[in-house]
């Protein structure tokens, strides 16, 4: 989900003990409600399991230990890029935008265990046609923050927005698959919206309460996205164009009362969400107030310390900075107040541009110089996540583990050499680049140098601006071989990785490796036309095998991550989905 950063090889890792959401759903798993189940615990990384009709009644399981009152104040630094629900691309938007919006489906988590399940509607789905026609049921009793009605026509008016120009940033899925087009730029050919082209025949609502889509292919993971903010539902009459960005109207268990755009956010309860039609959220708090601006460090020292307004605070986009890190851990007391758990199906990986670094063998070469464990160490040790050796997250639907070129968590410098000796051609050069304001970032830098230097490799590094560091390492004449990077599937399945990044035909901010194989691309095709979930999710991670033979970038880390919560919040827990505090579940002790 980015994202979960979907589609985002090109986002760069920041360096810092875990690094923040930048994108789309991502999938995976983490702590449980309140943080204290066996899979919190474990820190296993879980797939999310299909729910039934049942599993889609509300109310939400009860978060043990929970009232209700009181306000929840989440401090971060900065406010939303977008809250209009078909822009959200963040897996931290979509976790907290869950309490005012909702969706034809959503993640419900009971004891840090994901389920999908139907949020506006009564289950995940009826397929038919081969995967080509998916028909949803709309619950009875769900509404507006002024108490009208949700239709079908209105979630089919929020989709239909997806086309629209102002929309390119935000997910691309119902554009592509209700069109049959590779890309958005060619799906908005045939369909540029409901304000320019009226109603999209490819949606069908037949009553007020049920919405049909046919798709020109089969799509087998309709369910999961269906999840995303996209899928939300949007009145006409309350489509403000670019004000809809600041101030959506509510579905959810609470209503926007204020934005002041980079200062606050307020919400206070909506009369009108109904428990019982919600087996997703909760609503303890009687307000959520935030605020923006403020340093991570500054805020986590509050916190941790109970200064202020620090007991009844805590941050969903900060990450626990590494200052702090020793001091927690001497410190059972502020231990207590770290929220871990994985960060979703996000991994962390070498990235390798391999239009520029041509020969397998040298991209082999630099599979075993690759220092994890002191690069992990730099970023946080075990706070920044478990070693990976797979292209995919475990939290993905059907991975399975695989190590192509096992190699020591400090490298295999031999290893290395045979592999430059074999190499056609010689390497004595190579250019790293990295976002240049990260904690540890230089650190990184200076241990990847060590490392290829006893290969017999000079590393030339570069420190970027963030705020360009993505479109560097992607234009055309790019000088840069390589550059650790964060990404994710945009749900826990397969279906969102190697087609939105390692297609030839993809543009090089998905594709950044460059990586293209003709049989890959064939493969891929074949793939997408399969119907059955499970088959494909199966036929896609044995293609991954195939590709990550040829190195396009070495895996580094599954990611996890800690933030921190002031000693008076409870429920605060990893979401196992969006890797980030579920805003959904938190109360006030006292």
């Amino acid at each position: 989900m980015p994202g979960f950063i979907p589609r985002a090889a090109a986002a760069p890792a920041l360096g810092t003990a875990a690094v923040l959401l930048l994108c789309s759903c991502s999938a995976g798993a983490g702590t449980g409600t309140g943080g204290n189940s066996a899979a919190a615990r474990s820190g296993q990384r879980l797939t999310a399991t299909l729910g039934t009709a049942k599993d889609s009644r509300g109310p939400a399981p009860a978060v043990s230990g929970a009232r209700r009152g009181g306000t929840v104040t989440i401090a971060n630094q900065s406010d939303y890029a977008h809250l209009d629900p078909q822009k959200i691309y963040s897996g931290e938007a979509y976790s907290t935008s869950l309490l005012w919006g909702r969706q034809l489906t959503q993640y419900q988590v009971v004891d840090g265990r994901p389920k999908l399940v139907g949020d506006l509607a009564t289950d995940t789905g009826t397929s038919s046609d081969g995967g080509r026609t998916w028909t949803y049921r709309l619950k009875s009793g769900i509404a507006w923050q002024d108490g009208r009605p949700v239709t079908a026509a209105q979630v089919k008016y929020g989709i239909e927005r997806t086309f629209a120009p102002g929309f390119e940033a935000g997910p691309t899925y119902w554009p592509e698959w209700l069109t049959g087009s590779k890309d958005r730029t060619e799906a908005v050919k045939k369909y540029g919206g409901p304000k320019k082209d009226g109603d999209l025949k490819a949606i069908e609502t037949p009553d007020d309460r049920t919405i049909v889509f046919h798709f020109p292919e089969p799509q087998s993971d309709v369910p999961y996205m269906a999840a995303q903010s996209s899928s939300s539902p949007v009145r006409p009459d309350k489509d403000t164009g670019t004000g809809y960005d600041v101030k959506p109207f509510a579905t959810g268990p609470y209503k926007i009362v204020e934005h002041r755009q980079n200062q606050s956010l307020t919400l206070e309860r909506n009369p009108y969400w109904k428990p019982e039609t919600d087996p997703i959220r909760h609503a303890y708090p009687d307000r959520f107030a935030f605020t923006f601006g403020k340093a991570v460090l500054n805020t986590a020292q509050e916190v941790l310390n109970g200064q202020g307004g620090g007991a009844t605070t805590l941050t969903t986009k900060g990450t626990l900075p590494p200052e702090l890190i020793s001091t927690v851990e001497h410190d059972p007391v502020k231990r207590k107040l770290v929220v871990s758990g994985s960060q979703g199906a996000f991994t962390s990986d070498l990235y390798i541009r391999n239009d520029r670094v041509a020969d397998p063998e040298v991209r082999k070469a630099i599979a075993y110089i690759f220092p994890r464990q002191q690069a992990r160490q730099v970023l946080g040790g075990r706070y920044a996540g478990d070693f990976a050796t797979t292209l995919s997250s475990p939290a993905v639907v059907g991975w399975k583990k695989y190590d192509l070129y096992p190699a020591a968590p400090t490298g295999d410098i031999a290893k290395a050499k045979e592999h430059l000796a074999r190499a056609k051609t010689k390497v004595t050069k190579l250019t790293y680049a990295y976002a240049a304001d990260g904690p540890g970032a230089d650190q990184v830098a200076q241990v990847l140098v060590d490392a290829f230097a006893k290969a017999g490799i000079t590393l030339v590094t570069k420190g970027l601006e963030p705020a360009v560091f993505s479109s560097e390492i992607v234009r055309g004449d790019s000088p840069y071989d390589l550059w650790l990077s964060t990404n994710s599937v945009d749900w826990p399945t397969p279906s969102t990785l190697l087609p939105d990044g390692f297609e030839s035909h993809l543009d090089a901010l998905s594709n950044s490796t460059r990586y293209s194989d003709p049989q890959v691309d064939r493969e891929l095709a074949r793939i997408a036309r399969i119907g059955d979930a499970k088959r494909k999710a199966d036929e896609l991670i044995e293609l991954e095998r195939k590709v990550m033979r040829d190195v396009p970038l070495v895996p580094f880390l599954y990611k996890s991550v800690s933030q921190f919560r002031g000693k008076d919040i409870g429920g605060a827990a990893i979401h196992p989905i969006y890797g980030v505090t579920a805003a959904a579940d938190l109360y006030v002790r006292n």
